[in-house]
């Protein structure tokens, strides 16, 4: 009964973020992240000044060592309350470490701007959700960058926090949070952070690595069952996947391209400083709104089609563990 419901709560975890989302009114665990990774970015520049690597390292292990400790504590007490409260609390951290239906939403946001014809606020809109400068984006990249992140975030925000759930329940699931949350708020390329985000960018691409090649062959499939170009994903996945300068980006994203059969990269600037980043995928046609509804439904497909995995995964080890 007790592994039966660890695979439950995944379940019941992933429907709640796709009724509910992030509800503001909730405390949620990646606020907290990013106040204590703000705070000790300033704590450690502070304590370690010239070694911005050491210090952005000591924070990485803070922070998951943090994440780690505090998820078990809460965990430990649900279930010293008895088997339901732990149950209704591993329910709740894993509807909180995924993000499926937030992605729709603010991606949606982008969509209706673009069908306006607003670009101002097609820009404002995909600023929301992207790293990238987005004052003199033109309507056709602003689309672009919509899907992009949607095809991106699959992975970081669906996909990768399933497959963590399930190996190790809400701990690593929120674990993975933590490394995800670091790598965007410090994991970047530029003077500022290149040596002091260095860890956690790494980390970061460590951690998705996996489930960066999953989300790509699973938009592949969903892609094939839509009624996309199946046959064309697989072609351009197979021919772009590693042209992005991300190790893991390209993989979901060169997918999608290929399924939407439209061209997106290209360079972007970032805090200002231009970045070439290869073209993934074939301009079959040229980009529209309607591409931003295309991605999200194949987000969802790809998230359908891995649910059962990662479920069966966690009643398995679940199972083991209680033999």
């Amino acid at each position: 009964m007790i592994f039966f419901l660890k695979a439950v709560a995944i379940a019941l975890g992933f429907l709640l973020d796709l009724l509910l989302g992030d509800p503001p009114g909730i405390p949620h665990p990646v606020r907290g992240m990013g106040f204590l990774i703000s705070r000790g970015e300033a704590i450690f520049r502070r304590l370690l000044p010239g070694k911005e690597g050491m210090a952005g390292t000591l924070l990485v292990i803070l922070v998951t060592a943090l994440t780690l400790f505090l998820s078990g504590v809460v965990l430990f007490f649900a279930c010293a309350l008895g088997r339901w409260a732990a149950f209704t609390v591993e329910v709740i951290l894993c509807w909180l470490a995924l993000s499926a239906r937030g992605l729709h939403l603010e991606s949606m946001k982008v969509y209706q701007a673009a069908v306006r014809e607003d670009l101002a606020g097609a820009r404002k809109a995909v600023s929301m959700i992207v790293g990238r400068d987005t004052a003199d984006l033109s309507m056709e990249q602003v689309i672009k960058a919509a899907v992009e992140t949607v095809a991106e975030n699959l992975s970081d925000g669906v996909i990768a926090p399933l497959f963590f759930l399930a190996l190790g329940g809400p701990a690593l699931g929120m674990f993975y949070k933590a490394v995800n949350t670091m790598d965007s708020m410090i994991g970047y390329k530029n003077s500022r952070y290149r040596d002091f985000g260095r860890t956690a960018a790494k980390l970061d691409d460590l951690v998705n690595w996996l489930p960066a090649r999953l989300s790509a062959r699973l938009i592949i499939l969903g892609a094939a069952i839509l009624g996309f170009d199946g046959k064309n994903a697989a072609r351009i996945y197979r021919r772009d996947r590693s042209l992005h300068v991300s190790p893991n980006s390209g993989h979901p994203e060169s997918a999608c391209a290929g399924a939407l059969g439209i061209a997106l990269g290209g360079n972007a600037r970032y805090f200002g400083e231009l970045h070439e980043k290869a073209v993934l995928g074939d301009a079959l046609r040229p980009v529209n709104a309607g591409d931003i509804k295309s991605a999200i439904r194949l987000m969802y497909a790809a998230s359908l089609l891995f649910l059962p995995a990662a479920c069966l995964v966690r009643l398995v080890i679940a199972f083991a563990a209680v033999r």
